[in-house]
């Protein structure tokens, strides 16, 4: 199933900022910006644990990514959220370019990558973008960054839609072992 393409997600994932996720429970309401970083770093040793699984290659199916594909977008996730996190401090409501994250997986060749690269790389990455939201000033809370799709995050809600994501893939990667 390598090398195969996943069908891509479509879905508007902002609607977890206002209710729970059916999916890994994530509340993102009972979020603070100070439980982010920390957050982060706490499931980083989760994912250092399921590269070293020796099916965290194997896709369970066709249309489900393999753990090893699941790190490498999270990887990416946190460099992105870390950039776009400085362009909300440092301008006033920028706007976020597109990110297709199956593009990414499939031009990135995430399937092919060396799981213990991916391990290392997620580490560093998690650890810079946690430090990123360790920084955030309470007065800094209320500034705005705009999605291309016209969704307006507020950097709160910024990182707790950003958290969602980490911690979904994190309940992704323990249904996925095979």
């Amino acid at each position: 199933m390598v090398g195969e393409s996943i069908p891509p997600d479509t879905k508007d994932w902002t609607w977890v900022l206002t209710a729970p996720c059916p999916e890994c429970g994530f509340v993102a309401t009972e979020i603070s910006i100070g439980q982010i970083g920390p957050e982060v770093r706490a499931g980083i040793p989760r994912w250092t644990a399921a590269l070293m699984r020796p099916d965290a290659r194997v896709r369970p199916d066709a249309t489900t990514w393999s753990t090893l594909e699941y790190a490498a977008h999270v990887r990416d996730v946190f460099r992105l959220f870390a950039e776009r996190l400085d362009l909300m401090l440092r301008e006033d409501d920028p706007t976020f370019d597109d990110w297709d994250q199956d593009a990414a997986a499939e031009q990135a060749r995430y399937a092919s990558l060396n799981p213990m690269t991916v391990a290392v790389e997620l580490e560093e990455a998690g650890r810079a973008v946690a430090e990123r939201f360790d920084q955030v000033m309470p007065s800094q809370l209320a500034r705005t960054g705009l999605r291309s799709n016209g969704s307006v995050f507020t950097v709160l809600t910024f990182g707790r839609y950003f958290l969602h994501d980490v911690v979904h893939h994190l309940h992704d990667i323990d249904s996925v072992s095979v």
